[in-house]
């Protein structure tokens, strides 16, 4: 497991193995528990047992869950690498980042420091970036083999000839 007393000591080490420092770890720490019990409670289905029964999980407290997807997200490992320093193998680390990513998206959301992600327009790209006066499109056909199945093939064939040049940004 990793050392984690070690690791809030010192502000520096907590920058590079995470990218925030000790003061703001603790602020998003705290908050990240709360969206992560709203997280569970509300993808909860009808259990017989009442939360927090039964087996404990392999990541135990919410600073451990919060250090472990901040470790994903920096560094972007292996699950087999990842799994390491925590104890988990690497099917437990992917169910793990699938649940752990929507409670950081949504601890993020709360705090209103999520990027835009998505431009759907020529408007909305200029309007982000203002300084950016031309654009090109790279729109050359990439080749594709063919499926063997004849009725696939046939599909693919007409889907290119019937789909115009999309003439999008992104």
């Amino acid at each position: 497991m990793i050392n984690k007393e070690r690791l809030l000591r010192d502000n520096r080490l907590c920058k590079a193995i995470i990218g925030l420092s000790v003061e703001e770890l603790k602020n998003l720490a705290a908050e990240f528990s709360a969206c992560y019990l709203i997280y569970r409670k509300k993808n909860r289905k009808d259990h017989e047992r009442q939360m927090g029964a039964g087996q404990k999980g392999f990541i135990p407290t919410p600073l451990d869950k919060l250090l472990f997807i901040l470790l994903y997200l920096k560094c972007y490992p292996t699950y087999d690498l990842q799994g390491l320093p925590f104890g988990l193998d690497r099917t437990r680390v992917c169910r793990w980042v699938k649940i752990l990513l929507p409670v950081l998206e949504m601890t993020l959301g709360r705090e209103c420091v999520l990027p835009a992600r998505q431009i759907r327009s020529a408007e909305e790209f200029f309007r982000a970036f203002p300084g950016v006066k031309d654009v090109f499109i790279d729109g050359t056909e990439r080749p594709v083999q063919k499926p063997k199945n004849l009725r696939r093939r046939k599909k693919c064939i007409r889907e290119r000839k019937d789909r115009p040049l999309e003439k999008g940004l992104l």
